[in-house]
């Protein structure tokens, strides 16, 4: 989180921060905009959990009195507008946090529903945000990256790179008003998943506390905040040539399999993995479409291997 975040700190100074999908019993979203909080100079933090969030994490117990029977069962939000040295021990770390909502009343409350986003009372909360982070459930991607766009809100989320090709995000990417973030272009991440979760996956383990967790491949960062990097133009290095770049049988454009082999002398449109965005500059190459040729079907070479590919264009003359 802090070696994404570090691209970002100049859009954060008095703004409200909303983590949506964040228990602070669990998320490191909340820890870091907490300990960051002064820093940063924000203006608010909230933190909305769902009920029933199946991590129960252990460095920020809080008491909710005699008012719940198990308040790791129960959805709440956390407002934080300042945050200090609370136990007088000259630092500010998550001591300080925890001492903070466990006696201070108007920090944490009760939510009247489950804290899932799409509820009333978030949204509600939502509306107030000038920037949402958080990490979104891959399955309701779709659904959650729209609510963001419907409210009109800066973000820095993680999702999957196959969400690229969903319909709604392709849009976003080519109409440039979405990109991937600065931190992660390839490789997996570990995620800390739940004791009941079923370790089936190849990447797995469990650490000397009995704690699960997988590894996830394809990891990306989501956001709509502009950072320096992403504006380099990628180095082009290879030539032309018809026998090492073949036209696709139905659309006029060749099939490139690997992003750094684009080849600088090329003017037409190319066909690139899903990972071109990865490397995207949109001052240096046109999105045009994505996967399908003119017939409607799968990109194809030789009438067989469909290609998932999206189809680009240099802005400017080849070299």
């Amino acid at each position: 989180i802090e070696k994404e975040l570090r691209h970002y700190t100049e859009y954060f100074r008095d703004k409200v921060v909303f983590c949506n999908c964040d228990d602070p019993y669990e998320s490191n979203f909340f820890k870091y905009f907490a300990l960051m909080f002064n820093k940063l100079g924000l203006k608010k933090l909230i933190a909305t959990c769902y009920n029933g969030s199946p991590v129960s994490g252990n460095e920020l117990l809080l008491d909710f009195g005699d008012t719940v029977d198990d308040p790791k069962k129960i959805a709440y939000k956390v407002e934080i507008t300042e945050v200090g040295d609370e136990n007088g021990d000259g630092a500010i770390n998550l001591a300080d946090i925890q001492y903070l909502m466990q006696n201070d009343k108007n920090v944490i409350s009760i939510l009247k529903g489950n804290g899932d986003f799409r509820s009333e009372e978030c949204i509600e909360l939502l509306k107030q945000a000038d920037i949402v982070v958080t990490n979104p459930p891959f399955s309701l991607f779709r659904e959650y990256l729209a609510q963001l766009v419907q409210y009109n809100k800066l973000f820095l989320i993680i999702g999957n790179v196959n969400a690229i090709s969903y319909k709604e995000s392709f849009r976003l990417i080519r109409e440039n008003k979405m990109w991937l973030g600065a931190s992660i272009h390839s490789g997996d991440r570990e995620f800390r998943v739940p004791d009941s979760y079923p370790l089936t996956a190849a990447g797995q383990r469990i650490d000397e506390n009995g704690i699960k967790y997988i590894r996830v491949k394809g990891v990306r960062w989501f956001t709509n905040m502009d950072y320096p990097q992403r504006h380099e133009d990628l180095m082009l290095y290879k030539r032309y040539t018809p026998e090492e770049y073949p036209n696709y049988d139905n659309y006029d454009a060749i099939n490139i399999n690997v992003t750094n082999d684009i080849p600088y002398d090329y003017d037409g449109e190319m066909g690139v993995p899903v990972t071109f965005i990865d490397k995207y500059n949109p001052k240096q190459f046109e999105i045009i479409r994505f996967r399908k040729g003119n017939d409607g079907k799968d990109l194809s070479i030789n009438g067989k291997f469909p290609y998932t590919r999206i189809i680009i264009k240099r802005i400017g003359e080849a070299q």
